[in-house]
C-alpha cells in the first residue's frame, strides 16, 4: 500500500565522506569537527562584545578541550544510562565503541555544563556569563549534527503515508514512508533556536542579566524537542514511556523548567548597566 504513494526521495549519500588508505572519515565525525570549529570561532567574536569584562577570547580558546571532552564523555554516557542500559550492563565493553554510534544530547549537555562548571571554577569565572556564551554558540553543533543524522538516514520519524514531504528510509526495517524528523530538528533546535539566541546574545540588557541566555537555550531546545518527538519515531528499545512521552521528552522537561529558574535567576541578579 505504501510503495504505491507519491514520497520524497531519499538523497543517498554515502555516510564516508572520504577515505585516504584505511583511514574513513564520515559526515558525522565532520559534524562534530564543524560544530566545535565554528562554535569556538562564534564564542570568541561574542566574547570581545564586552571586552572590558570576563571572559576573555583567550579564555574559549583553553575551553575547547573541554567543552570536546565534556561532549563526547556525557553523549556517550547518557545514552548508556538513558536509552539502552540494560544491553551495557550484559556487555560493558561496547560502552566503549562510540564508533558505532549511539550518542544523547541530554547526556552531553550534562558534560559541557559540568566542564563549564569546573573550568570556570578553576578560572575564577561566573560560570553564568561563561555558559550564556556556551548556549550561544550550541545549536550551531546541534544544526551540523541532525544534518549527519538525516544523511545517515538514523533517527528518522514516524510512519506519515499521507504526509506530502514523506520518505522511505533506507535503514528502516519497515520500508514505509516517514517524517524526515531530522530536518525538523534541525531547523528548530539548529536554525531558529540559533537566531533567538544571536538577537539575545546581542540584547546588553540580557548579557547583564547572568544565566539568562543559557536559560533561553534550554527553554528553547527543550520546547524544540518535545515537538518534534510528536513526529519522531522512538527508539525501538523504549517505544513509549509514561503517558506515551518519549525519553526524549521526558529528559527535556526539567531542562525547561532549569531554563526558566536561570531566566528567573537572572533578573534577581543583574549586572548594573
Amino acid at each position: 500500500m505504501f510503495a504505491a504513494l507519491p514520497v520524497v526521495a531519499f538523497p543517498t549519500i554515502d555516510p564516508v565522506a572520504f577515505a585516504i588508505g584505511p583511514v574513513v572519515v564520515r559526515w558525522y565525525a565532520l559534524a562534530y569537527l564543524a560544530g566545535f570549529v565554528l562554535g569556538w570561532r562564534y564564542c570568541l567574536g561574542l566574547a570581545r562584545l564586552d571586552a572590558d569584562r570576563r571572559p576573555k577570547p583567550e579564555e574559549f580558546d583553553d575551553f575547547l578541550t573541554w567543552a570536546v571532552i565534556g561532549t563526547i564523555l556525557g553523549g556517550r554516557l547518557g545514552y548508556v544510562l538513558f536509552y539502552n542500559l540494560p544491553y551495557y550492563i550484559e556487555n560493558p565493553l561496547d560502552a566503549l565503541q562510540v564508533w558505532h554510534g549511539g550518542m544523547s544530547f541530554h547526556g552531553g549537555m550534562v558534560g559541557v555544563l559540568t566542564a563549564i562548571g569546573l573550568f570556570c571554577w578553576r578560572r575564577g569565572i561566573s560560570p553564568f556569563v561563561f555558559g550564556d556564551i556556551i548556549a550561544a554558540c550550541a545549536p550551531i553543533g546541534l544544526f551540523f549534527g541532525r544534518i549527519a543524522n538525516f544523511i545517515n538516514g538514523e533517527l528518522y520519524g514516524r510512519a506519515a503515508p499521507d504526509f506530502a514531504y514523506a520518505m522511505v528510509f533506507p535503514r528502516d526495517p519497515l520500508q514505509v514512508p516517514r517524517h524526515p524528523s531530522q530536518l525538523y530538528e534541525a531547523a528548530l533546535e539548529g536554525v531558529v533556536l540559533f537566531i533567538l539566541l544571536a538577537i539575545a546574545i546581542r540584547s546588553p540588557a540580557l548579557r547583564n542579566r547572568p544565566g539568562t541566555v543559557g536559560g533561553l537555550f534550554l527553554i528553547g531546545y527543550g520546547l524544540s524537542r518535545i515537538i518534534v518527538e510528536f513526529f519522531r519515531e522512538p527508539d525501538p528499545q523504549l517505544g513509549f514511556l509514561f503517558a506515551g512521552a518519549t525519553m526524549g521528552q521526558l529528559l527535556s522537561l526539567p531542562m525547561v523548567a532549569a531554563g526558566l529558574w536561570l531566566v528567573l535567576r537572572g533578573r534577581r541578579h543583574a549586572i548594573p548597566a
